[in-house]
């Protein structure tokens, strides 16, 4: 059972009101702050004196001091992706001494899930194509643009990646009455989804019209969509990144696209970030590109900090924690 007052480190960067709402909530708790706060809550957390008196770290500590620490007993991360706490060393060391590892799923699966959606409808009614009309030449492209218009309805869906933020879109999507397939390396069964291997998936590319990517990034996962993989894609099939930009051979997208090989691509990661404005990625044929905002939202903040405190009562009081991974 956890003691009475625990000491919370938090090296995330928060607006003066929201940190002033996560101090009154966690009271009688003792909140403390590293010498550097994270930039954003993608940044790689720096190693911090200050840790080694905390009994939890919430935001993004140093991996490899958090192993050295037996003193932390949970870790809470303000980001959905912990690639750099994906690894064998730091996970035995949190079971073998009892110690809990979170994530914040639950922040991030809705407004990722909202963006791809928004990405397929933008796709399906042609708004990309209107809006560069309206900011070019102001052409009225009537019977051009109003017959490839298309309805989501009967259209099939493969999603690479299928955690909160994939289980999230499947139930977006089913209104839409569309043919959902989702990828696991040990698939499980799931209403209104068929599950199927990577291996299975292969041999199903070339009857999608959409491939969502939201694989984090690994070794695993690295390049994981090459030039081969995309060469299976249909010719009307569009490509969607929510994952990690590390995941895509870009330089073969950037072929498939000019080519004509994919119809388009919605990018809201990409390799390196900030994308630099030299990429020939921003001018290819029908590839839009958003900053890595797809998890963003107004309240982002506020509800990284309410799901914070919510797990903090479960893991104080002994019940199961939301999002845990360890």
């Amino acid at each position: 059972m956890a003691k009475d007052k625990l000491t919370i480190w938090c090296n995330a960067t928060f607006p003066a009101e929201i940190t002033a709402k996560l101090k009154a909530a966690i009271v009688p708790h003792e909140l403390i702050f590293p010498a550097k706060l994270a930039a954003t809550n993608l940044s790689a957390g720096e190693a911090d004196p200050n840790l080694a008196h905390a009994d939890i770290a919430f935001g993004q500590p140093d991996p490899d001091q958090v192993v050295k620490l037996p003193n932390v007993k949970w870790v809470h991360l303000t980001s959905a992706g912990y690639t750099r706490y994906d690894t064998d060393r730091f996970k035995a060391a949190m079971k073998a001494r009892g110690s809990a590892f979170t994530n914040s799923s639950s922040v991030y699966d809705e407004p990722c899930a909202q963006h791809l959606l928004a990405m397929m409808l933008a796709n399906s009614r042609m708004l990309p194509a209107c809006l560069g009309d309206q900011s070019s030449d102001r052409s009225w492209v009537y019977a051009d643009t109003r017959y490839k218009t298309f309805l989501l309805q009967g259209q099939t869906v493969i999603l690479y990646g299928f955690g909160a933020i994939g289980r999230r879109l499947v139930e977006m999507l089913a209104p839409f009455k569309m043919n959902l397939i989702a990828v696991k390396r040990n698939p499980t069964s799931c209403p209104g989804v068929k599950v199927v291997t990577p291996k299975e998936a292969d041999a199903l590319l070339a009857t999608a019209d959409h491939i969502v990517n939201i694989l984090p990034a690994s070794p695993e996962s690295e390049g994981f969509f090459n030039v081969e993989r995309l060469a299976k894609m249909r010719h009307h099939a569009h490509f969607y990144n929510v994952g990690r930009g590390t995941t895509v051979d870009q330089q073969g997208l950037l072929a498939c696209l000019e080519t004509g090989r994919l119809a388009g691509a919605y990018l809201d990661v990409t390799t390196p970030e900030p994308l630099g404005a030299d990429s020939p990625l921003w001018s290819a044929p029908n590839c839009y590109i958003t900053p890595h905002i797809a998890g963003g939202h107004v309240n982002e903040f506020e509800r990284l900090v309410g799901h914070f405190v919510e797990n903090l009562v479960c893991f104080t009081s002994g019940k199961e924690l939301i999002d845990r991974i360890v």
